[in-house]
């Protein structure tokens, strides 16, 4: 889900594994016991799932411990760098799928190509395929998906008066609309570094990041299409939201559930965010929450960001037939089923409808975003874009109340010089 080198730029990334491998340890061939250290990032995967794989695990290599190491989305790309480069990296990875790009390319991560078809072969995600893959190789499976929908409070629209919307003006409006009506509630929650829910308003107003051409990336979003979108931004994060101007899309569950906003778009999973609490009891939002697809500018759904992870092995993992053993749960029938219970989007295509059984109100809803889902510029220095905060950092500006010609433009220059770098 999705989300977050600094000082350190991906393009030194290869020499650091290189040069740290030539003081590392021999990776043994054969599986024998040991310690297999897996990062998950944030709070996404379900504890039935991580429980799974440490039993299954254990089970299935006697002698053999796994240690989950739960790491956050803000600083991740910083933290792969250093580690997957170290002595001590962990044995398996989870990574944005827009961050995988930057990780394949640079000899980071173990080829999985001799246990691709155990991990799923054809039935596995094709554009989260893409993501993990480099030069025909896949380094990173997909781990699960998930595309964003919104969620909104019936019982607040009908206070307001406020139909659900089905053109992206009309969620502009209806979000201001919502505001005006509700003192102290959001109309659109729109946290300022929620750059993932920006992104569709610049493409649906025909613009893009950037555009390759060539061997070289053109940066896009000064464009006048680009910025008709980023207005639209800016009208919902000063007119229609409460939310923090420089803060993230973290939890963005908690005031929709406090009745704090009347709409807030998130991918599918925070579904079960909203409806119960960290103790799973209802929520008072339980019989008000409704859902529906990000409307586009001539109606339909909208082109949203698709969300999701893909996980690796480390190059550097001193046990890598043991790591194989641990992905490959991670990708079977079973474990993939339990993250569709959590109404994540499995890795496998043939397990899809498991999300529909979990929340078959929404299932429609998911399908329908899931269609128009775009991904960021396919370079492998994108998650440097990310790393550095470019993104984030225009849209607090752009809540702000800056202004959005020249803010984009800055972003356009500094998005070009690490794409093309």
């Amino acid at each position: 889900m999705n989300r977050k080198l600094g000082a350190l730029a991906l393009a030194g990334t290869a020499a650091l594994v290189l040069a740290g491998c030539a003081g590392g340890g021999t990776p043994s061939d054969t599986p024998e016991a040991a310690e297999i250290r897996v990062w998950l990032v944030g709070t996404d995967t379900p504890q039935e799932a991580r429980d799974y794989l440490v039993e299954t695990f254990e089970a299935e290599n006697p002698g053999s411990t796994l240690v989950i190491e739960e790491q956050q989305w803000t600083g991740l790309v910083d933290k792969l760098t250093t580690s997957l480069s170290s002595n001590d990296s962990p044995d398996i990875v989870e990574m944005g799928n827009t961050q995988a790009p930057a990780f394949t390319s640079s000899g980071a991560l173990l080829s999985l190509a001799d246990i691709e078809q155990q991990l799923g072969g054809s039935d596995l995600l094709p554009g989260f395929v893409e993501a993990g893959s480099w030069d025909g190789t896949l380094y990173a499976a997909p781990y699960y998906s998930g595309s964003r929908v919104v969620f909104y409070n019936t019982a607040l629209y009908d206070q307001a008066g406020v139909a659900v919307p089905t053109t992206l003006d009309e969620y502009v409006s209806g979000g201001v609309a919502l505001a005006e009506a509700l003192p102290g509630v959001s109309g659109v929650y729109f946290p300022g570094k929620d750059w993932y829910n920006a992104l569709p308003f610049v493409w649906e107003n025909g613009g893009e990041i950037a555009v390759q051409d060539g061997d070289q990336w053109d940066a896009q979003l000064s464009s006048p299409e680009s910025q008709a979108g980023l207005a639209q931004v800016q009208e919902l994060m000063t007119k229609a939201s409460l939310a923090p101007k420089d803060g993230d899309e973290a939890e963005g569950w908690v005031p929709f559930r406090m009745q704090e906003s009347a709409t807030y778009s998130a991918p599918s999973w925070a579904y079960w965010s909203i409806i119960a609490d960290e103790d799973g009891n209802d929520t008072a939002v339980v019989d008000t929450t409704g859902y529906y697809a990000l409307p586009g500018m001539d109606g339909g759904a909208a082109q949203v960001f698709a969300g999701g992870s893909n996980v690796g092995i480390s190059a550097k993992s001193q046990h890598p037939e043991l790591a194989k053993s641990a992905l490959e749960i991670m990708l079977s029938d079973e474990y993939q089923s339990i993250l569709a219970g959590a109404g994540l989007v499995p890795a496998k295509v043939s397990l899809g409808g498991d999300v529909a059984a979990a929340t078959p109100e929404l299932a429609a809803v998911i399908a329908e975003a899931a269609a128009n889902a775009k991904l960021t510029p396919a370079s492998p220095n994108w998650a440097d874009v990310e790393a550095q905060g470019i993104m984030q950092d225009l849209f607090v500006n752009i809540a702000n109340g800056g202004d959005i010609a020249t803010l984009s433009a800055d972003a356009d220059e500094q998005i070009e010089a690490i794409l093309n770098g």
